[in-house]
């Protein structure tokens, strides 16, 4: 085939709508979508069926940063903070202490696994593969409509999306004292606090101040919000990382500022983004898969098995219940914790930050490259399909509809308070757009009747006198509070 514009759009097409028909089909039998997207990556490439030959870290890496973007910046909009606050220092032990541990651990079992390996080169392996896969732990366990007890799901939601900046830090750090014989540990100290600091903190203040360019910016065409969402969620990356502070970080820190906050078309544009966030996933997917190279892999077979039970039995587990020694059993039981410890899902995030050794020239950068993709698969297929049956044995799961999210009952429109109310000329509400109102979360302003006419309204409906409006809410005590404000 020869390369023209239309036959690598026809190329593109192909492999995504192949990819979700792999993934759709794994899903019946209980397989994460995320590991079939690899699958046809790999088939796609040089040395599968497609052969299309692709060996460009750079672009994988620039992929890699773009893709991560939209799915950290995604599950930190879709994600309540009141289902994290009472977990919110588990999970940043979890994500700072737990993410350090299990590089520690893994790069000493490593270190006399393979003779051939220096120490710092086992510690690099170590740190690439130290965090959760946020796409991964996002994907299975949304997708599944797998229900917790206990606040477990938010708390490795919010683990997964902050525990980034820690092994991004720990494999600069590896790789700056590999290739620089000056450096030392405790010089790249001050270098951690500062990208962990100046991640939150600006990623929490330009959280608060795009919910007021989303208000006071008026679009003509409401498409146009979701362009103004991505330009911010890019700015946030880009901005953090220019003042010193790591932008994965920001990016989801500002998604969960925003996603707490009302503003234009926020449900529209919630729904947006989860359809991107997949779209997003499955190009990542597809690119690292055609990055590696099979033959490779099958020399590493022993070593990579090896390693990846080596995690999911020991390093994980005993960084997990060193990070949470500090938290009351009564908070989380034993079964807790050993359930967190078995979600230590790699995905995409490891095999993006194995691709930084390879850019620098590492001498064994091609073999940890290969060796993460291969631990990175093992945890899908493995931890990644289990962990519905986990749940379950260990009497930690519950029936979605117990604790399913505000946001998803947006989407089905499971009500179970409605509220006709006549807008009075003293009412607070007169003359003034809904998104200024302050209503609760869990409300809606479903329908507005006007002079015999009905108006679905959005974000920038402005109320008037006589104004008939009909009340969504989840619980009595959100109603009453909505009732009180348009008195």
């Amino acid at each position: 085939m020869s390369i023209s514009p239309e036959n690598v759009i026809l190329v593109v097409a192909a492999l995504l709508f192949l990819s979700i028909i792999a993934g759709k089909t794994g899903y019946r039998f209980g397989m994460p979508t995320l590991i079939f997207f690899l699958v046809v990556g790999i088939l796609a490439g040089s040395e599968g069926f497609g052969k299309i030959e692709f060996n460009n870290p750079k672009v994988a890496q620039f992929i890699g940063i773009i893709t991560l973007n939209f799915i950290l910046f995604t599950g930190g909009i879709s994600t309540d903070w009141n289902e994290i606050k009472p977990v919110f220092w588990q999970g940043l032990s979890l994500s700072t202490l737990g993410v350090f541990l299990t590089a520690i651990f893994t790069g000493i079992f490593f270190y006399f696994l393979v003779s051939s390996f220096s120490f710092l080169e086992a510690l690099l392996l170590g740190s690439i593969v130290s965090s959760t896969d946020a796409a991964a732990v996002f994907s299975v366990l949304r997708s599944k409509k797998l229900g917790l007890k206990n606040n477990l799901k938010p708390m490795l939601e919010f683990e997964s999306g902050s525990n980034d900046p820690m092994a991004y830090f720990l494999t600069i750090t590896c790789i700056a004292l590999i290739t620089s014989t000056k450096s030392g540990f405790l010089e790249t100290i001050p270098f951690f606090f500062m990208q962990l600091i100046i991640g939150i903190g600006f990623g929490y203040l330009w959280g608060r101040c795009a919910k007021h360019i989303m208000n006071f910016i008026r679009l003509d065409y409401e498409g146009l919000y979701f362009v103004l969402v991505i330009a911010i969620m890019f700015m946030s990356f880009s901005f953090a990382n220019l003042i010193g502070g790591n932008g994965f970080l920001a990016v989801y820190i500002t998604g969960l500022t925003m996603g707490n906050l009302n503003f234009m078309h926020r449900n529209s544009i919630l729904k947006s983004f989860d359809g991107f966030a997949w779209l997003m996933q499955i190009v990542l997917f597809l690119t690292l898969g055609l990055l590696v190279f099979p033959h490779e892999l099958l020399s590493l077979i022993g070593v990579g098995l090896a390693v990846s039970v080596f995690m999911i039995i020991l390093a994980r587990p005993l960084a997990v219940f060193i990070s949470l020694i500090f938290f009351k059993l009564k908070k989380m039981t034993y079964r807790d914790r050993f359930f967190v410890s078995w979600v230590g899902l790699k995905g995409a995030v490891p095999i993006v930050f194995a691709i930084y050794p390879m850019i620098e020239n590492l001498d064994k950068s091609q073999t940890i490259f290969n060796i993460v993709f291969f631990i990175s698969s093992i945890s899908l297929m493995i931890q990644g399909t289990s962990i519905p049956l986990v749940a379950k044995l260990l009497k930690i799961d519950q029936p979605i509809d117990d604790v399913v999210g505000i946001f998803d009952r947006f989407i089905d429109d499971e009500k179970s308070m409605m509220k006709e109310v006549k807008i009075s000329k003293h009412s607070f509400a007169v003359d003034k757009p809904l998104h200024e109102l302050n209503l609760p979360k869990s409300v809606i302003i479903a329908l507005i009747s006007r002079h015999k006419k009905f108006i679905i309204p959005d974000g920038a409906s402005v109320l008037q006198e006589n104004d008939r409006i009909t009340i969504l809410s989840e619980t009595k005590e959100c109603l009453k509070e909505a009732l009180s404000i348009f008195e």
